[in-house]
Formats: C-alpha cells, structure tokens, sequence
C-alpha cells in the first residue's frame, strides 16, 4: 500500500477525475466528521475540476425538519443517521444521473431545511455529495448510490476545536440577526457560549462520530487526513 502523500485540491481533483467515465457523471461522496471542513473541501474540488461541469449537493437538505424530529422524539439525535431521508437523497442522486433534479437546502442560520432555498441541480459531470448521512447503518448504506466515497478525518481534539470556533462564530453573527437559531443562546456570556458549545461536541457530536459517522471511513475508497494546519494527507485512494 502507498504511504500517505500531502495532497491539495487541485491535485486531489485530478486524481478523483481520473476515475470519471466519459458520457456519466461521477458522483462523489464527501463525509467526516461534524465540523471537519467537508463543505469547504468541496468547494475546494469544485473550484479544479478542469473543463468539468461540477454540481455539489449537501446532505443536509435531506434532514427531516425540526417538527418532524420533535414529533419522533429525535431532536437530540440531528446528524444521526435516523435523521436523514436517505430514500429520498437515493432518489435525487439517481434523478441526477438522468439530468437536473430539484434538490432540497438547509439553513445553518434557521437550523432547519428551509424550502425556499431548494434549487434545480445539473446536469453536470461531476456531482458533489457532501455531509454526514452517508455512512453505513442498520437501515443500509446511503454510499451505495454514489460512485466513490471520500471520507475526510482529522484527530477528535481538532474536531472539537473547530466546532466549538464554528459556533461561537454563529454565536457573535446571531446578535445582528434576529432570525437566527443561535439567538437563543445570546443570554450567556463569551465564555459560558463556548462552555455549551463544548458539551454539545462531547454529548452529541462526538458519540455521533465514535458510533456512527466513522464506520464510513472503513468502505471509502478514498480517505485524506486533514491536520491541525489544515494541510491535507491522502492517506487511502
């Protein structure tokens, strides 16, 4: 087996190219763990796919809404895998092979899929699937509708370090915006914001990761390792 390489993003892009069949698109799956940067690769790879047409779509749009965890008692559960549709993102991904799809969005800001924000993908060469819900479980593997997945790691103590940065980030944007989920947390000072934020990674985000979300990095074809500096290491693929 190769040693691990540094990589970067437009060398990644050609390597993942490589393996595009003419006249198909190639759907690519992006995962890791919450807060690991899957969404800034991605528009990373976006940016350096050479005369490619390039979609990406994030599997957030496929949570089910807020009402419906609450009403499932599954609202602390949100990025567990029986919070996602996956018939659904089987179904969009399966349209996208076809030609455009309408596809479903989130909000970080509301917390919530918000329909006004879905929007028509495609077609295009390369399709970008990236967030959490990709990852094998009791109710199947939502991997099998891509063509390759790429799972994204990074040691758990940068994990939380970013996470806890994202939402403090969220935290400070939320007093200028009223709409914002985040406001509700705006009665607690700076440091009782991050205290919270902290016990969020370790109750919720972390047993995600540790039980779920890691199992994906076994079967993925492609595996980088993302360091503290945010260099990048393909480790497998």
């Amino acid at each position: 087996m190769p040693l691990p390489a540094p990589i970067d993003a437009p060398r990644l892009a050609q390597h993942l190219a490589a393996r595009r069949q003419p006249g198909a698109p190639l759907i690519i799956g992006i995962t890791g763990s919450v807060a690991v940067g899957k969404s800034t690769l991605a528009a990373a790879l976006a940016d350096n796919f050479a005369g490619l047409r390039v979609a990406t779509v994030a599997t957030d749009g496929f949570l089910r809404r807020n009402a419906d965890l609450d009403a499932a008692g599954l609202t602390l559960r949100k990025g567990f895998p029986e919070s996602y549709d996956s018939a659904a993102l089987a179904a969009t991904l399966a349209a996208l092979r076809l030609g455009p799809a309408l596809v479903p969005a989130y909000s970080h800001v509301s917390y919530d899929v918000d329909p006004a924000l879905s929007r028509s993908v495609g077609p295009a060469d390369v399709i970008l699937v990236e967030g959490l819900g990709l990852a094998p479980h009791a109710g199947g593997n939502p991997a099998a509708a891509l063509d390759l997945l790429l799972y994204l790691d990074a040691a758990e103590a940068d994990l939380e370090a970013w996470f806890v940065t994202r939402f403090m980030g969220l935290w400070h944007a939320a007093a200028d915006d009223p709409a914002s989920f985040y406001t509700r947390f705006r009665d607690l000072t700076p440091e009782a914001a991050a205290v919270f934020a902290g016990s969020v990674w370790g109750n919720i985000n972390l047993p995600n990761l540790r039980e779920h979300i890691s199992a994906a990095r076994e079967g993925a074809a492609v595996v980088v390792r993302k360091d503290r500096d945010h260099a990048l290491t393909l480790v497998r693929g």
